[in-house]
């Protein structure tokens, strides 16, 4: 820090016109080393939610190339292996959370991204039943701690102020990729019959080997932590953190925790006693309507991610127009998403953008479903699932930060709920009900109109606290 070189007796101008001097320096060096990280430790965990999203769900791309039929599987057993992959990801979440105390997050990390891409590679040898379901049983095992090691590696690295658009723009990565997913399904499956593999195994392929990829380069560059900013390989990396940086890093990471939650920036202590966090999260009964809504929400994202490639492909278009109109609903969730972030930001009222999210899904649920059974056309059809897509997940990254802003130890932000409700959503697309899934629609609308009460309900709860806090002397405890 600049020190003063003041006159022996300064009067008081020239004492605050120091103060100001350095109030500016530090500002603009504390802007600098948070650029930094968001062009370190932002992109790399985004790249791995990237590819995390493109192999859970190329299936969608790889059923309209006739990968049902090639290992005679129906939709029943889609829907079976679904739900084993997430399951997967919620009975290993806690066991996860574990392994990342032990080991940290800079290596547990890549080593996630490199597994459960080599998993998805090896989809290309699936020939029945029953190696479908042990492969997405597999792959949802190795997914299980990305996403909560991922956000608590957010949280360690961003003051509170800051962690909502940049959990947004992490997200990007799930949202981005599912808008990809459908445009590089239809480019890889017209390499189908390229040196006698089939369209669906070059997706399976070309996908896993670039989720490796991902992994290695996660490995070689994600710095280790704020007190120690270089990868575990390299002496350096891409984006160098200077002394003064580390400075900056250490006062960040103090002045984001309150005094009864410092805790120390080395995996081995800020990770402290997961199981004692995740059971303390569970247990503070005023947080319990986030970790309903979530799953009640989350869950009507899982079968459209499955199987809006296949019912536009049922309106009358071939396989690769399917896959690539697919991507316009999910590419235009993600303005959306940044939309509700942005709000939230500027606002700070993260309960209400939240209510306002889930309520514009709501309407445009119960619209469609009108809707659906009286339109003509197959465009027409098309538009409305298009934007039942784009407005499924636009609350998601606002009540992800809203929760976490509401977990006053870093530890409990780790706990996620929104895997119960993908694994549920799975059974909501049943093949009776195909391809315009009436009987799916309606579940979606009780689901997501529950939500809204849990919503409204967590508002609530947070608004009388925060009141009974106040008129006691206390300060406000809960983020509104």
């Amino acid at each position: 820090m600049v020190m003063s070189q003041s006159k022996p007796s300064p009067n008081y101008s020239e004492r605050e016109s120091h103060s100001d001097a350095e109030k500016l320096w530090s500002a603009e060096s504390e802007h600098k080393t948070r650029r930094k990280i968001d062009l370190s430790v932002l992109p790399l965990l985004l790249l791995g939610m990237t590819v995390f999203q493109l192999d859970r769900m190329n299936i969608a791309s790889a059923l309209t190339g006739g990968f049902g039929q090639d290992i005679h599987i129906d939709q029943t057993t889609v829907n079976l292996g679904n739900q084993l992959m997430f399951l997967g990801i919620i009975v290993l979440e806690i066991p996860s959370n574990i392994v990342l105390q032990k080991i940290g997050p800079d290596k547990w990390i890549p080593a996630q991204v490199l597994v459960f891409g080599i998993i998805a590679t090896f989809q290309i040898f699936l020939r029945n039943r029953t190696d479908f379901l042990v492969v997405r049983s597999l792959l949802g095992l190795a997914e299980a701690g990305y996403i909560p090691a991922s956000l608590y590696t957010l949280s360690t690295w961003y003051e509170k102020t800051e962690l909502a658009k940049r959990v947004g723009i992490f997200f990007f990565g799930m949202f981005g990729g599912n808008a990809i997913s459908p445009l590089l399904g239809a480019a890889i499956l017209k390499l189908d019959g390229h040196h006698g593999l089939k369209g669906w195994q070059w997706i399976f392929l070309i996908e896993g080997i670039f989720t490796i990829s991902a992994a290695l380069l996660i490995l070689l560059l994600l710095p280790q932590s704020p007190s120690n900013p270089r990868p575990c390989l390299l002496r350096r990396g891409v984006i160098s953190f200077s002394p003064e940086d580390r400075d900056i890093l250490r006062t960040r990471t103090t002045r984001s925790d309150s005094d009864s939650d410092r805790e120390s920036d080395s995996p081995e202590k800020a990770l402290s006693s997961p199981t004692s966090s995740i059971k303390r999260a569970l247990l503070n009964y005023r947080r319990w309507p986030h970790f309903l809504l979530a799953p009640c929400v989350f869950s009507t994202w899982s079968p459209l991610t499955t199987y809006t490639p296949t019912i536009i492909m049922s309106l009358g278009f071939t396989r690769i127009q399917s896959n690539a109109l697919t991507a316009i609903g999910a590419t235009l969730a993600l303005p959306l998403v940044f939309l509700f972030s942005y709000i939230s930001d500027r606002t700070a009222k993260r309960g209400l953008t939240v209510i306002a999210a889930v309520t514009c899904y709501l309407l445009v649920l119960i619209v469609c479903r009108c809707l659906l059974p009286h339109v003509e056309g197959k465009w027409n059809r098309f538009g409305l699932w298009t934007v039942i897509n784009a407005f499924a997940v636009c609350y998601h990254p606002v009540h992800n930060t809203w929760l976490q802003l509401n977990c006053p130890h870093r530890s409990e932000r780790r706990v996620m709920a929104s895997n119960a409700g993908l694994m549920g959503g799975s059974q909501i697309f049943q093949q009776k009900d195909s391809p315009i899934y009436l009987t799916g629609l309606v579940v979606m609308i009780a689901l997501v109109a529950g939500a809204l009460v849990l919503a409204i309900g967590q508002e609530v709860i947070y608004l009388r606290v925060n009141s009974r806090a106040r008129r006691m002397g206390s300060s406000q405890v809960y983020v509104s």
